[in-house]
């Protein structure tokens, strides 16, 4: 005789399908009654009668014979019935016409939208190809359903020329306040090797903000001589409203038809301090002497570099080893020609590696030549200690948040009192490097107008005034500087007076007064305690610091003339 099936019990009754009532969680169903016409309770098991959906039955049966459970459920039924009401509410018509509705092309939330879009691509410098990407599309859908994107040709043709007339303007009534300024230009090729020319403003505004602006990068087909770089020069400025006599310097690299160019031009030139000191480290390592030291060396390195930029296997075993020997995992680099201070990286590199670049080649028959040897060490290591603290400089004298020119005569004099300076401890190879690097430095920053810009920067910075020029200069510079401060007292009367229709003084009047009070500003101004100057320039205190931190002091002698 078969066995009776066992009773539903409360653990295998099952809950109403797609309830939306709290009072469901207290009743149930039969598993084998699939269309659910019998509601039991799971507190006594109870069967309930009620038509389908309706709870009403289900509540008095609560109330009626368990209390408790009642209140529990009256309580959750307050929490969870404004929820329900706010989730289940049916929008109108009108409500659901608008949510797949496009945004017309003028509104507001239209413009804001394509405006971000645009401003991403200029700003990130991205393909406006993406536009017309689908996982692009796909974003922008799944972040307004209601906004529909404009083709690649609109932001190509139309929002970003708009975009860029509205910066122009923008900056164009920047520069009408500008009195003085200074540029920055240089000569590049794209990828795809088309010439282009690009030129940098930097000036002071009324707030004694340091800004800097590129203008322009300009597509450059012509053959690049000095009277065409020359002409380009002039034509940008003036098509920018800037004055070529209220430019007080240009800084370029050193090319032979750019530094043509601004000699044309009749302007100030100053050489970019980073550039000037890689090519200084370049012309010393080509050094024939040198040279032959070091050959096999970085022959060596950028073997090593190669090897393992080109298997994975190498990298994931080179990771490995880095794990067991407790050292940084830090990625190879690859010297880059253009790039100032790779060729001193990748050297750092290999040498904080170089016992983790062993045991991996080491492991290897047919990479075992490339383990480097105690003599390329050696080499190596010479040349690190060489190198190492130029680029420090490099860095700091590259910023454009605050001004640098000032600090190119402490520096250069920290370069040839301490940082090239051959120490008991160096290596011939490391003093032969130092003295090249020095010797290139100190020649071309030996030209009597270059010499007398600085004196004259270094010369207005509180913190350095007089200590890095020679005795002899010091009187002439502060003749200069006279000058200068009584043209800018003339000129500032001379707006006041046209602002206020004044009547100016003669000449005769004027000059003694305005001389006066430029000759106590200038005395205050060596009588005034060493400080740091307020705005922008508080930011070059980073590289003060750098400086102490080699020894050296703000106050220390002046050069030997």
């Amino acid at each position: 005789m078969a066995a009776a099936a066992p009773e539903e019990t409360l653990d295998n009754l099952v809950p109403k399908k797609s309830s939306t009532s709290v009072v469901w969680t207290y009743f149930g169903f039969r598993t084998t009654d699939v269309g659910q016409k019998q509601v039991f309770c799971t507190t006594c098991q109870g069967k309930v009668a009620t038509s389908r959906g309706n709870t009403t039955n289900l509540y008095q049966h609560l109330k009626r014979h368990h209390r408790q459970v009642y209140d529990e459920c009256t309580a959750r039924n307050a929490v969870f019935r404004p929820v329900a009401q706010s989730s289940a509410k049916q929008a109108t018509v009108s409500e659901s016409f608008a949510a797949v509705t496009p945004y017309e092309k003028g509104s507001r939330r239209h413009r804001e939208i394509t405006n971000s879009i645009t401003h991403y691509l200029a700003k990130d410098m991205v393909s406006i190809n993406t536009v017309s990407n689908e996982g692009f599309k796909k974003l922008i859908r799944t972040l307004d359903k209601r906004y529909a994107l404009p083709s690649r040709t609109y932001f190509s043709q139309v929002a970003i020329p708009e975009m860029y007339t509205q910066c122009r303007n923008k900056l164009e009534t920047e520069l009408k306040n500008v009195e003085y300024y200074a540029t920055t230009t240089d000569l590049w090729s794209s990828r795809t090797t088309e010439p282009y020319l690009s030129l940098t403003v930097h000036f002071i505004n009324d707030d004694f903000e340091l800004k800097s602006h590129c203008l322009q990068t300009v597509y450059f087909p012509a053959d690049h001589t000095g009277e065409n770089i020359a002409h380009g020069l002039r034509e940008s400025l003036s098509n920018w409203g800037l004055k070529e006599e209220d430019q007080t310097c240009i800084t370029t690299d050193n090319g032979s038809n750019v530094v043509k160019a601004v000699e044309l031009n009749h302007w100030t030139r100053l050489h970019c301090f980073g550039h000037r000191l890689h090519l200084a480290i370049e012309n010393a390592l080509k050094e024939k002497t040198v040279k032959d030291h070091i050959n096999r060396a970085i022959g060596l390195c950028r073997s090593l570099v190669c090897h393992f930029s080109h298997s994975w296997k190498k990298k994931a075993a080179l990771s490995e080893a880095q794990r067991e020997l407790h050292l940084p995992e830090h990625s190879l680099i690859t010297e880059c020609p253009t790039r100032w201070g790779s060729r001193q990286k990748m050297i750092g590199r290999v040498l904080e590696q170089r016992k983790a670049l062993s045991q991996v080649l080491s492991e290897d028959r047919k990479t075992r030549h490339l383990v480097p040897s105690w003599q390329d060490i050696e080499v190596l290591e010479s040349i690190n200690n060489a190198l190492r603290p130029l680029q420090e400089f490099t860095d700091a004298l590259s910023g454009e948040a605050y001004v640098s020119v000032s600090y190119l005569k402490p520096v250069l004099h920290l370069l040839k009192t301490s940082t090239l300076a051959a120490k008991d401890e160096d290596t011939a190879l490391t003093k032969k490097i130092k003295s090249l690097v020095l010797g290139y430095m100190e020649n071309k920053y030996s030209d009597p107008a270059t010499q007398e810009l600085l004196d004259i920067t270094s010369f207005i910075d509180p913190r350095f005034k007089t200590d890095y020029m020679s005795a002899e200069k010091v009187p002439d510079i502060k003749a200069r500087v006279k000058i200068e401060m009584e043209q800018v007292a003339r000129k500032e009367k001379r707006v006041q007076a046209s602002t206020t229709d004044a009547v100016l003084p003669s000449a005769g009047e004027a000059e003694p007064s305005t001389s006066k009070k430029a000759k106590r500003s200038l005395g205050s101004f060596f009588k005034s305690s060493t400080a740091v100057p307020p705005g922008p320039a508080s930011t070059a205190v980073q590289l003060e610091s750098a400086i102490e931190a080699e020894g050296f002091s703000s106050t220390s002698k002046r050069e030997e003339s």
